[in-house]
C-alpha cells in the first residue's frame, strides 16, 4: 500500500484522472491499467480531494496526450532510449506502439514501484517495448545506476519528467538537469511539466494544504521554463496547457486559467540539447 504522505498519493490522483479519460467515448488515449491501480489502493487513497476533481481530468488528459505525441515523434525519428523520471503509475510502456528496439526505463521510489509491479503482474500486463524498472530515489546516484542497467549515454535519450519538479527543491532540480545533461548525446530530448507560479499561488490557497502533505516543495524556479533550461544547455519550447487543452478538445476548468500575461497554470515543455552541452561532461560509467 502506498503511504498517504508519499508522492505515490498524487500518482494515484493522476491515475484517477487517466481512468476518467479512459471511460470517455472520445478519449484521447486508452489506459487499461489505471482502474486497476485505483482498485488496489482503495477509494480513500486514490480519490483526489474535492478541490482538485474539477481541474485534474482535463489537465491530466491534456498533458498525457501531449507527451504521448512527443514520444511517438521522437521515437519515430530514431531515438530508442526513453527514460521516465519519477515515472509514478505511468503505463506508456504498455499502451503506446513503440518501434522495435526501444528500451524504456522507469525510475521512481521503491515503495511506489513495488505497488505498481504487483498490480501490473495481477493484470498480466505485457510491455510493448523492453522495459526496465529502476527503484531508486532521484536524490541518490541514479545516473550511475541507470547506466549500469543498460542506458548508453553515447546514444540519444528521450527524457520525460512529467509532474516531477514540484517534489524537488530548486537545488535538487538544478542537480537533476545537470545529471540529465551529462547523459544526453546529440539529438536527445527533454520533456517536462513546469508550473512553479501556479504552485506558489496554490500554496497560499486553502487547498494548498493537501499538496504540502504529499511532499510538494513549491520550488523557487523562474516563472517561465526557457531561461532555466537554457542555463543547463537546453533549447526549450513551452506550450500553455490551456491552449493545448483547447486543441485537444478538453474544456479547461476554471482552476487551470491564468490571468497574468506570459504566465500559465502549467507549461508543457519540450527541449533539445545543444551540441556543446551534450559533450560538456563525461558520463558516469
Amino acid at each position: 500500500m502506498i503511504s498517504s504522505r508519499s508522492p505515490g498519493t498524487t500518482a494515484l490522483w493522476v491515475a484517477w484522472a487517466r481512468a476518467v479519460e479512459h471511460r470517455r467515448p472520445d478519449r484521447l488515449f486508452a489506459d487499461d491499467y489505471a482502474a486497476a491501480f485505483l482498485a488496489a489502493a482503495g477509494a480513500e487513497a486514490s480519490t483526489p480531494p474535492a478541490e482538485f476533481r474539477e481541474a485534474l481530468p482535463a489537465a491530466v488528459a491534456t498533458r498525457t496526450a501531449f507527451f504521448d505525441e512527443h514520444l511517438r515523434s521522437v521515437t519515430a525519428g530514431g531515438v530508442r532510449q526513453v527514460v521516465l523520471l519519477g515515472a509514478g503509475l505511468d503505463t506508456r510502456a504498455f499502451r503506446l506502439p513503440w518501434p522495435p528496439g526501444t528500451t524504456l526505463y522507469e525510475l521512481d521510489t521503491p515503495e511506489l514501484l513495488a505497488f505498481k509491479e504487483t498490480v501490473l503482474a495481477r493484470q498480466d500486463a505485457a510491455a510493448a517495448c523492453h522495459r526496465t524498472s529502476l527503484a531508486i530515489d532521484l536524490t541518490d546516484d541514479w545516473p550511475a545506476t541507470l547506466c549500469a542497467v543498460g542506458l548508453d549515454p553515447a546514444q540519444p535519450v528521450a527524457w520525460l519528467a512529467e509532474g516531477l519538479l514540484p517534489y524537488l527543491e530548486v537545488e535538487s532540480a538544478d542537480r537533476l538537469l545537470t545529471a540529465i545533461g551529462r547523459l544526453s548525446a546529440p539529438d536527445s530530448t527533454l520533456a517536462l511539466t513546469y508550473n512553479p507560479e501556479a504552485l506558489r499561488t496554490l500554496a497560499a490557497a486553502p487547498s494548498g494544504r493537501h499538496l504540502g502533505s504529499v511532499g510538494v516543495a513549491h520550488p523557487a524556479l523562474p516563472g517561465r521554463p526557457e531561461p532555466w533550461l537554457a542555463r543547463h544547455g537546453w533549447q526549450a519550447h513551452a506550450h500553455d496547457i490551456i491552449h493545448q487543452a483547447v486543441a485537444h478538445h478538453r474544456a479547461p476548468a476554471a482552476a487551470m486559467e491564468h490571468t497574468s500575461p506570459g504566465t500559465s497554470a502549467c507549461w508543457l515543455v519540450t527541449a533539445t540539447i545543444s551540441s556543446q552541452q551534450s559533450h560538456r561532461q563525461p558520463s558516469p560509467r
